[in-house]
């Protein structure tokens, strides 16, 4: 019996790397590896060819694309990709990516907020109790030596009752939440549309959702819509003993009436992640001890990559194979 011929090795689906050249893909080699070993992932910045050349040559081929950060991709860049039908961002925020271009033409979009949900949740909750107890500023007092000059310490305010609105009930605003119920808060929302899953009271508008406050959550996706959403208007509305927690995308603020009104003690204070000129932070904040400050750091945990680790591989398998995606970007 004529012995069988050795089969070739089927052709791996292709996956068009897109980032810029300071980006690389996410995490450790084991993660670059098990990708490669799947995929044909296509990086224009790992060839020597022209960028313009190898994008045109490949363009019939290339289904899906992984963006890297805040790589952007415009509908001019779309225009390029003819055949494309899913990109798999490996961020939170899409405010890089032309969303409506991509569900004109019928293109899915994932991204990580289901892989950095519960993470940046935590550090929303961790900002709000810094804030309310001043712990940032009770730690600068001690190591500043001043608890032995001036022995009282100026009383913080207790976190369980308060009213927290939270603007953008997605995934990462619906595990706030779920935090802040158990330390006995009540919970209402506003977000694109009324969502018939839950109970929590829902408000149309970011002001009257501030009204009906003691503390803002941001969790909501930077749009056009949501540039600069919150603005004086919805900080009066707050109160003056009003709190703002920031772990979206700095221009959902105007930073400048933010300032204003932390400067001009119409606000309570504000736990800021995120800023409108990264890695800029208004020098005004930094004397301010009702006012909490971290570097965009949300996501950042060893669990938090690798889960987004996790979901990369997941989506991109689940289209290959014609199964259903997950962390799918709804544009409704």
């Amino acid at each position: 019996m004529a012995d069988k011929e050795p089969q070739q090795p089927e052709e791996l689906p292709i996956v068009l790397v897109h980032r810029l050249p300071s980006f690389k893909i996410p995490s450790d080699s084991s993660f670059r590896d098990q990708l490669r070993s799947q995929f044909h992932m296509l990086d224009p910045h790992e060839s020597p060819e022209p960028y313009d050349s190898f994008l045109a040559r490949h363009a019939p081929f290339i289904r899906v694309l992984m963006t890297i950060g805040p790589s952007p991709v415009s509908a001019e860049f779309l225009e390029r990709l003819p055949f494309l039908e899913l990109i798999v961002a490996t961020s939170a925020g899409l405010n890089h990516i032309d969303l409506p271009a991509c569900w004109s033409r019928g293109i899915v979009v994932t991204n990580a907020s289901l892989a950095f949900a519960e993470d940046v949740a935590d550090c929303a909750v961790g900002l709000l109790i810094d804030v309310l107890r001043r712990i940032s500023a009770a730690d600068r007092f001690v190591r500043d030596r001043l608890w032995p000059v001036k022995e009282n310490y100026p009383l913080g305010f207790k976190l369980g009752g308060k009213g927290v609105g939270i603007v953008g009930l997605g995934s990462i605003g619906s595990e706030v939440a779920k935090r802040l119920l158990a330390f006995g808060c009540t919970i209402a929302y506003t977000s694109r549309n009324k969502k018939q899953s839950v109970s929590f009271p829902f408000y149309a508008n970011v002001r009257d959702l501030a009204a009906n406050s003691d503390v803002l959550v941001l969790c909501c996706a930077l749009t056009k819509e949501t540039y600069h959403m919150i603005n004086k208007d919805v900080m009066v509305a707050l109160g003056k003993d009003g709190v703002i927690i920031n772990v979206g995308r700095g221009s959902l603020i105007n930073e400048k009436e933010l300032v204003q009104c932390l400067v001009g003690g119409e606000m309570g204070g504000a736990g800021l992640d995120v800023y409108e000129n990264e890695p800029n932070v208004p020098k005004e904040l930094f004397g301010l001890d009702n006012v909490v400050l971290s570097p965009h750091c949300a996501v950042m945990t060893p669990e938090s990559f690798e889960a987004l680790d996790q979901l990369i591989v997941v989506n991109l398998k689940a289209f290959f194979s014609n199964k259903p995606l997950v962390s799918v970007v709804s544009n409704e």
